[in-house]
């Protein structure tokens, strides 16, 4: 007879945990090994690196990666998040270099630490090589001059709307500054929702997806522990939703562009070439659809857009706000510019020609830029006269520091994945200044710290730029589409 002896539980307990410290002590040799002599943490936590410090507290953590960059020639330096090893770069050329070798052997466009596990796999920022550069020729129908003019015209009545809601609530608040980061984000998911989806999104619909937004963007900046209840997984379910929501829009824009109407929206113009591309598939008798054509397919890569037109351009409202504020010749002379061009009591609405003759609002929006990742923000003014120093002038004929210093500003990024819609978020940058020096006076609340950098995710000011609003104008501009566009 054979007698089976258990396993004692304390010799399991000790096996356990030399495999734990085995597994911690290779961890940190693989990242010293990677580290070699770059500037950097000596050691890292366990299993997680500095991804904690990184959501308790990112603008110094940051802070704290570009002192290291900035403290050897290389302009480089290393750290470790959630079992990935991270490089930091300040250096204008290795950013180039890295921009132009994503691909599976090379570098990975993180953009977020746990980003695959929210967004989801499918994500225009994960997709390399021939399946991203087909993707992206079948965005470009999006932002032909055709597309941005229709655009601009929404962006129009999205800002007057809001703008007139800031003043207003500014005057409830009486004496007492009112913060606009907030009040930006809500101007800036209206304006996508109205420029992306037109129509189709009913006001409850809206409220639905502004609600799922939002649990997105709480779970942006958590800890990324997918538990039922977590605010984590409360973002990741509000993305299936908001996929799905936008999958059921293009569903509807369909229907339209198959009857020949005329796009009123970008998911219009995405869709109305898709179906061009299906029909010739089928004259051609394939009996599969083309790449990126199906409703889900499309509604994933709408909320790429919502995403990548979001945080960032929301940071640059408020940085042109604050940079405004603290230069009154500056915002003078847009007024001044503008005023020659554009009148709030025409009724009228500004043309794409007319925003293009604004070169002087086009130069300040430029030299606010948009502000995304701490990064290419360190790369992006290296070799431009007195960098940190706010000078829309920059930009002027005369100077023309855009093309003498052009391959060093990658506020845009470079590349592969150089930002495809950056020339819909200069336009409603542009515009927002416009309207804004027009229609409004402002004064800012200064504080002792008010300018430091806030990371949430972007880079907005850090006191979310606290400002008193009163209408500037005899009267606000009565644009009669306004109804039709905002229900």
């Amino acid at each position: 007879m054979i007698t089976l002896t258990p396993f004692p539980f304390t010799q399991l307990i000790s096996y356990l945990i030399c495999f734990i410290l085995f597994f911690i002590l290779y961890e940190q040799i693989l990242y010293i090994k990677k580290k070699r002599f770059i500037p950097g943490p000596t050691l890292v936590f366990p299993f997680f690196g500095n991804a904690i410090s990184l959501v308790r507290n990112p603008t110094k953590f940051w802070a704290h990666q570009i002192k290291l960059a900035k403290s050897t020639n290389q302009g480089i330096s290393a750290n470790y998040i959630s079992g990935k090893f991270v490089v930091f770069i300040r250096d204008t050329e290795l950013s180039h270099k890295v921009f132009a070798n994503v691909r599976p052997d090379a570098f990975l466009f993180v953009g977020f630490p746990f980003g695959k596990k929210l967004f989801g796999e499918r994500n225009i920022i994960y997709m390399m090589g021939q399946e991203h550069k087909n993707l992206r020729r079948r965005i470009a129908p999006n932002f032909t001059p055709n597309a941005l003019s229709t655009y601009i015209t929404r962006q129009q009545i999205i800002t007057l709307k809001h703008l007139k809601t800031w003043v207003e609530l500014s005057q409830q608040q009486g004496p007492n500054p009112m913060p606009l980061r907030n009040l930006a984000r809500d101007l800036n998911l209206d304006m996508s929702e109205t420029v992306f989806l037109g129509p189709y999104l009913d006001p409850k619909a809206r409220e639905r997806f502004e609600h799922d937004y939002f649990l997105f963007n709480e779970a942006f900046t958590s800890f990324p522990f997918d538990f039922p209840g977590t605010v984590f997984q409360k973002g990741r379910l509000a993305v299936f939703r908001l996929e799905k929501t936008l999958a059921t829009c293009t569903e509807m824009s369909k229907v339209r562009m198959e009857k020949g109407e005329e796009p009123s929206c970008l998911i219009d113009y995405w869709v109305q070439d898709t179906l061009r591309e299906i029909q010739e598939a089928k004259l051609a008798g394939e009996k599969s659809l083309p790449p990126f054509s199906s409703n889900d397919e499309i509604g994933s890569y709408l909320f790429d857009f919502f995403f990548a037109a979001q945080d960032a351009t929301v940071s640059s409202m408020l940085w042109a706000v604050t940079m405004l504020d603290a230069h009154p010749e500056v915002v003078a002379k847009v007024r001044e510019e503008v005023t020659g061009i554009w009148s709030a009591e025409s009724n009228t609405l500004i043309t794409a020609d007319q925003l293009r003759d604004m070169s002087y609002t086009q130069a300040v929006a430029r030299e606010v830029g948009a502000l995304v990742f701490p990064s290419t923000l360190e790369s992006s003014f290296q070799g431009f006269i007195e960098p940190d120093r706010f000078d829309p002038d920059r930009f002027s004929k005369d100077r023309q520091e855009d093309q003498v210093y052009k391959r060093n500003f990658l506020a845009f990024g470079a590349g592969s994945h150089q930002c495809v819609g950056q020339r819909y978020a200069l336009n409603q940058l542009v515009l927002f200044i416009a309207m804004f020096t027009m229609l409004v006076d402002f004064k800012r609340e200064k504080t002792i710290d008010c300018d430091e950098l806030a990371y949430v995710p972007t880079i907005c000011p850090k006191d979310d730029c606290m400002v008193l609003l009163s209408k500037r104008c005899a009267r606000y501009p009565s644009f009669l589409q306004l109804d039709q566009f905002t229900k």
